[in-house]
């Protein structure tokens, strides 16, 4: 049952992995939680991945995380006559409303909502970033602009604003339809893309109702205006680093994801780092030395989780990238420098209780010789606060919910376990000896830590911390 590192894998499934073999071996390549990417795709095949991973779930004994991403607003041209044109940097080109096929001189944006945010000197990127255009003069159905740097333009190629705020719902009609689907299959978290602000995941939280957790994936400037806000009103962050790289100099992206992992490092929310971690393996059986470097950083700032998106969905050495991402975050958390760097981001504690608790357990590991630290927790509150303190002993999260462990599959450090609910500490210590020994997080003689919530039963109420030595049945009561 057991990872031998802290750090997570999710791979995002596709073509090139949704057969049941491929989504097992996957597994057994060290992947965590599978990402249904509702951007392409079916209903019906992500339903037969679903329930593929529910029943390789079953076969392993082990729980399994699966996140649906949600599609988000495209925001896009229209057509042109002739399909395409060619803009010269410097020339003027226009952007309207009118339905009318585009030329060299104008095209449609049928988005008003982008007219409505615009401003003289304002940007506009169009084709990822590749054509870049200064706003002159715009109102509330036009823009005249300027070509900064040229290219060509085709039908339908995606455009972005970086400079403003749009008004616009990060729920497209598909994404309400998507995520109503993904909840009656029974996903454990939705990622909500083109979030803005902390408002923009209030209606994502009406809609999830409490079925998933909540995971915003932060792919613009205005974003990180808000950051904090953002964060917490999500369950976790996801770094999305293509859409970033395209909407902010490319060179600020490194600084924003260090920044990002620190805000959700202090708030005790996972985050993601994610996009192009190991791009030339969608068709290379081996990364470049760069994307080795990139995700060991990423394991070096203490994320609680990295990516892969087209290297598993689409690319020709699914098995090969996650095996080659499984190996770099072992290396770096052999490293004793990553230890240094693990102790010296540790935030400072909240004032609850449950933070004391939390903040006492890393310091008992750091002292006494502890093989395992234990959260027995209903919502999985108590196992979020011990991740947030990267305890150097494994982290067994104990939960009689098995949508409560399959949320935890994602957070670093802990190994979800399905447990009874515990009725009294005798039995919930006797409990964590059994899983200690049983699953090799330990031999007898050695010191487990145990935090729980008494009353039991009692959401967020984390207020004991026990140490106990693991020993055999008939003398396991202390």
């Amino acid at each position: 049952m057991r990872r031998q590192r802290n750090a997570k894998i999710i791979a995002t499934v596709g073509p090139a992995s949704d057969s049941p073999e491929m989504l097992a071996a996957l597994f057994d390549a060290g992947i965590d939680v599978f990402r249904l990417n509702f951007s392409h795709g079916s209903h019906d095949n992500h339903a037969r991945v679903h329930q593929a991973l529910r029943q390789l779930e079953q076969q392993i004994g082990r729980p399994i995380g699966i996140l649906a991403d949600l599609q988000g607003p495209k925001l896009r041209v229209g057509r042109f006559a002739s399909d395409r044109t060619e803009l010269v940097s410097g020339q003027p080109f226009g952007f309207d409303l009118s339905d009318t096929p585009g030329d060299n001189n104008r095209v449609q944006l049928p988005h008003p909502e982008i007219f409505a945010a615009l401003t003289p000197g304002s940007s506009l990127l169009v084709n990822d970033g590749k054509i870049r255009l200064k706003v002159l003069s715009c109102d509330h159905s036009s823009a005249q602009t300027e070509v900064m740097v040229g290219g060509e333009i085709s039908n339908n190629k995606g455009v972005n604003v970086p400079d403003a705020y749009l008004p616009i719902s990060p729920l497209t009609d598909k994404d309400r339809e998507d995520l109503a689907f993904a909840l009656s299959l029974g996903i454990d978290w939705v990622a909500m893309s083109f979030v803005q602000r902390a408002e923009d995941m209030e209606e994502g939280r009406a809609l999830v109702g409490g079925q998933a957790a909540l995971m915003a994936k932060l792919e613009k400037p205005s974003a990180i205006k808000h950051l904090d806000g953002i964060v917490q009103a999500s369950d976790a962050i996801m770094v999305a680093r293509g859409d970033l790289g395209v909407e902010m100099p490319q060179e600020k992206v490194p600084v924003i994801q260090k920044r990002i992992i620190k805000a959700c490092r202090e708030a005790g929310k996972p985050v993601v780092v994610a996009t192009q971690m190991l791009e030339s393996m969608i068709h290379s059986p081996v990364p470049t030395r760069a994307e080795s470097s990139d995700v060991a950083t990423a394991v070096y700032d203490s994320a609680d989780a990295v990516m892969l998106s087209a290297e598993t969905a689409a690319g020709d050495y699914p098995i090969e990238a996650a095996t080659a991402m499984n190996r770099v975050i072992n290396e770096v958390e052999k490293d004793p420098l990553y230890k240094q760097m693990i102790d010296a981001s540790i935030p400072a504690p909240g004032n609850t209780v449950a933070d004391a608790i939390c903040s006492s357990l890393h310091h008992v590991a750091s002292v006494l010789p502890v093989a395992a630290t234990f959260t027995y927790t209903e919502s999985g509150f108590s196992s979020f606060r011990a991740a947030r303190e990267r305890p150097e002993a494994p982290v067994i999260g104990c939960t009689p919910n098995i949508a409560t462990a399959r949320k935890l599959a994602i957070v670093w450090g802990v190994h979800a376990v399905v447990s009874e609910s515990m009725s009294d500490v005798d039995t919930m210590v006797q409990n964590a000896i059994e899983i200690s020994l049983q699953g090799g997080f330990g031999e007898l003689g050695d010191i487990i830590a145990i935090t729980a919530g008494i009353p039991f039963g009692r959401t967020g109420t984390t207020n004991m911390l026990r140490l106990t030595r693991l020993k055999r049945f008939e003398d396991a009561v202390t």
